[in-house]
């Protein structure tokens, strides 16, 4: 059995999502239609990412890590409620069609990219190390199950 690393798909999900942004920010002043498209993947690709990490990898890491929910996944949560309040922000801005939002970009990129190094450089790795390969392909099966509800609010 070969299941791909939750460092590796995530991470890869990280630059999936880091495109869909600069496709918004490269097309928001020449043709705000087509950056709402790639805006709106973004949004629902970072909601649905969050997801994923808070319902099925942090408490798979908590339970095989000894660290309990105090220890790096508790950082990882507030970080991610950071992350949701400036993506809440952005969201208002591209609702109104208001490309006038560089510094809502801005506040939530530097979030995310700091918030994306930890989990790449640290709590990825450590997943990978204390989840064995059966049960990391059943959380991947179980990601595919939930469904766009949890996320596309």
């Amino acid at each position: 059995m070969s299941t791909i690393t939750v460092h590796q798909y995530f991470s890869d999900d990280h630059r999936r999502l880091d495109g869909l942004m600069q496709s918004f920010q490269s097309e928001k002043r020449r043709d705000f239609a087509k950056a709402k498209e790639a805006f709106r993947e973004f949004l629902l690709g970072l909601r649905r990412h969050i997801v994923w990490e808070e319902e099925l990898l942090f408490p798979l890491f908590e339970k095989h890590s000894g660290f309990g929910s105090g220890g790096p996944t508790e950082v990882m949560r507030a970080e991610h409620r950071r992350i949701s309040d400036a993506l809440d922000d952005l969201h208002e801005k591209v609702r109104r069609a208001d490309a006038e939002c560089d510094g809502e970009v801005e506040t939530l990129m530097e979030l995310l990219s700091a918030h994306n190094r930890k989990e790449e450089d640290v709590l990825y790795p450590m997943f990978d190390d204390a989840v064995g390969e059966e049960e990391r392909a059943r959380m991947f099966e179980r990601m595919e199950g939930i469904p766009p509800e949890r996320y596309a609010r």
